[in-house]
């Protein structure tokens, strides 16, 4: 993280609208899109580009990642200024409690206001690389409750606060259940993961009523504390999604909660991010995922559908809008909303064919030349 000296402030940016606020005014339906910081000076130019073309689209918000143990902090910073002050999009940073003393904490929040930057999401954060343990660090924050407490003691209502939730509970809270399927609860069943392990046996996963019981105080907590709305985990069910808002409402949590859908690419990566997050796929799915597999265009154009029917369901079901995880790329998100009839095929395919739109206006602000 880099220490920021007085200097820094000389020149104060516009403050940025605030998601909470920009939801009252949107229509059901809206959308936004989540990027992470590239690793490469290239894949920054490109993706820039890339959130060049995606604007036009109409995205409430955009949304930057903040890399495990704040690996990224710095050009997640500086993707965050960009998107808001050179490319015009409302944007959102998150910011993680992973390595990060709450001084440091304060000071990435400073910069953000010195920005115009007013769009948080409050996240506890993975363990650090080389690490399958969570632990604070010291004279730091022990969860993302301790981050929304700290935001709103020091900096009142400037912030919209977004946290993140499970749908089928945290994955650290999901346990293998021996006895099987038949030994769960209805809820239990409705949200359980069903695999078949190599020795041909079925396995059952699912984070237990009284586990998710807990989840859901500690996420009432965060919403208490001050947050505004939560973005969820990816899920591959839209009855998980319904039955979790169902569960939130009961539990007193009325803030608005936008379902996260995860942008299909490959089958590979399919299959690792449902067993990392202990995901519950529902049944035929991974077959019919991977009778597609034979090229990527075939499966994303598998991903398309599969993401257009879930996205259609959850709104059916009541959600307010969509939140992409692109991994920055854009043929499956820009398919999903064009198949659902959210954008036009004039729309999509401006999208596709704006490179060059999009690499003129982003040398012009000096940011492929690297004079920003």
């Amino acid at each position: 993280m880099v220490r920021i000296s007085g200097a820094a402030f000389a020149t104060m940016a516009v403050d940025d609208a605030k998601i909470c606020d920009l939801f009252k005014e949107a229509k059901p339906g809206f959308f936004s899109f989540e990027y992470f910081p590239p690793k490469t000076p290239e894949g920054v130019e490109n993706l820039k580009k890339r959130i060049v073309r995606m604007k036009n689209l109409g995205p409430v918000f955009v949304d930057f990642t903040w890399g495990a143990g704040g690996s990224t902090s710095d050009l997640s910073l500086t993707l965050t200024d960009c998107a808001k002050n050179e490319l015009g999009c409302v944007a959102n940073m998150h910011l993680t409690c992973t390595n990060q003393t709450a001084s440091l904490a304060e000071e990435a929040l400073a910069k953000c206001k010195s920005f115009g930057v007013r769009n948080i999401c409050a996240l506890r954060g993975d363990p650090p690389r080389g690490s399958d343990k969570w632990e604070a660090t010291e004279g730091g924050f022990a969860c993302a409750l301790d981050l929304v407490k700290m935001m709103r003691e020091k900096h009142a209502d400037y912030f919209s606060i977004s946290v993140a939730a499970y749908p089928e509970g945290h994955p650290d809270a999901i346990d293998e259940i021996p006895e099987g399927f038949d030994s769960l609860s209805e809820s239990e069943k409705r949200r359980c993961r069903r695999v078949t392990g190599e020795d041909g046996k079925e396995k059952v996963f699912v984070c237990r009523d009284a586990k998710f019981t807990a989840e859901l105080d500690y996420l009432k907590l965060k919403i208490d504390a001050g947050s505004d709305f939560i973005i969820t985990q990816m899920f591959l069910d839209a009855d998980v999604y319904c039955d979790f808002v169902k569960a939130c409402r009961a539990h007193g949590i009325n803030v608005p909660i936008i379902p996260g859908i995860m942008c299909l690419t490959t089958f590979g990566g399919l299959c690792r991010m449902t067993d990392l997050c202990k995901t519950r796929v529902p049944a035929g799915m991974l077959d019919a995922a991977k009778a597609c597999s034979a090229t990527d265009d075939e499966f994303k154009e598998w991903g398309i559908k599969m993401g257009a029917d879930l996205c259609t369901k959850v709104l059916a079901g009541g959600a307010p809008g969509l939140h992409f995880y692109t991994l920055n790329l854009e043929k499956v998100t820009v398919g999903i909303l064009r198949e659902m009839g959210t954008i036009t095929q004039e729309q999509a395919d401006s999208c596709r064919a704006g490179d060059a739109d999009a690499k003129t206006m982003v040398s012009a602000q000096g940011i492929v030349s690297g004079t920003k």
